[in-house]
């Protein structure tokens, strides 16, 4: 069954989208949300160096019908939450698609992982297109096998240079060390290392930072 990746384009004429681009440097996280009627309900998590300004947005908004404080902390509160305006639970609802949670937003976009047919994908993207979400895709892939990061002489090379020490601060061996411990020209080692690095830092900044690139890291050379 395939999994998708995507990013959508919060409109701001709905509360989360408008909030979220009023204060770019919070992460908003949905743990919970259940649409009901014209209405939806959820738990949502806040992390923000601005939370009482945050909170106090979230309490003007129109589109926030309740709001009340489950938890906080530090910097990070818990907020169960109602609003009148649940397009993207609506989105989902109406796809059946089964959203994987929690649903980071911040500046404007939601970042959405799911698993499901290839049918209810398409229903899914009908539905954000059809309430106005722009969205991007930005990896798609059968979730029953895994995605081929890097080729088995990328790895190979990549445990060799890492056992040996090349990537210690300082250095425990060279390049040339490292290529000569895989038979290796010293030039072929370092294109292949380069492709190997390049590929294990995007596929770190798209999964763990949440950061949409323009390629989906693939194993090749």
């Amino acid at each position: 069954m395939p999994y998708a990746k995507l990013t959508i384009d919060l409109p701001s004429a709905i509360w989360i989208g408008e909030i979220s681009r009023s204060f770019p440097s919070t992460t908003f996280r949905v743990l919970s949300a259940v649409p009901s009627g014209d209405a939806g309900f959820g738990l949502l998590e806040i992390e923000s160096a601005e939370m009482p300004d945050v909170l106090d947005a979230l309490e003007d908004r129109s589109g926030i019908s309740s709001l009340e404080l489950m938890q906080q902390t530090d910097d990070t509160v818990i907020v169960q939450f109602e609003t009148s305006e649940p397009l993207l639970l609506l989105s989902i609802q109406e796809s059946g698609a089964p959203i994987e949670l929690p649903v980071t937003i911040r500046d404007g976009e939601a970042v959405i992982e799911l698993t499901a047919s290839r049918d209810r994908l398409s229903e899914f993207g009908r539905q954000l297109d059809a309430f106005g979400m722009s969205y991007t895709l930005n990896r798609v892939y059968d979730a029953t096998e895994s995605p081929n990061l890097l080729t088995d002489g990328q790895q190979e090379l990549l445990v060799t240079a890492v056992e040996m020490g090349y990537y210690d601060t300082p250095r425990e061996s060279t390049l040339t060390d490292v290529a000569e411990a895989a038979d290796l020209a010293k030039s072929t080692a370092s294109v292949t290392l380069h492709r190997a690095e390049e590929r294990v830092i995007k596929e770190f900044v798209t999964e763990r930072l949440d950061v949409a690139l323009d390629e989906t890291p693939q194993a090749v050379g």
